[in-house]
């Protein structure tokens, strides 16, 4: 009975030793998978929304993350903050991070009409 059962013990390692070599190469394959469809967007995403940010003036018609739209009246560069004017009648001014702007409504860049 003994002998039975270290016949197995003993075949038994020799059996996976063969799925090395393909386990590692199949975790790298899933790997570069989740990294172009997954990680390289969102990082691509990221620097779109800086580069939008860092383009903001004065005067832009913005949208935040919380839904508000808004004019820019000033920026704050040294502590990141955007001042925007959300009621044009009563001079309402609200303060948001700068990260909190999604989106600018009017680019600056704006076509010449011919």
């Amino acid at each position: 009975m003994q002998y039975i059962l270290l016949q197995a013990a003993g075949s038994a390692p020799a059996a996976q030793s063969g799925f090395g070599g393909s386990s590692i190469i199949m975790m790298l394959l899933m790997f570069g998978i989740l990294y172009f469809l997954l990680i390289r967007p969102q990082q691509k995403r990221q620097k779109e929304t800086q580069s939008m940010q860092d383009r903001l003036q004065a005067n832009d018609k913005v949208l935040t993350s919380s839904g508000i739209y808004g004019r820019v009246v000033s920026l704050k560069p040294d502590k990141g903050i955007v001042v925007v004017e959300i009621d044009d009648t009563n001079k309402v001014r609200v303060d948001f991070q700068k990260s909190a702007i999604v989106a600018i409504l009017n680019p600056t860049d704006k076509p010449e009409a011919k």
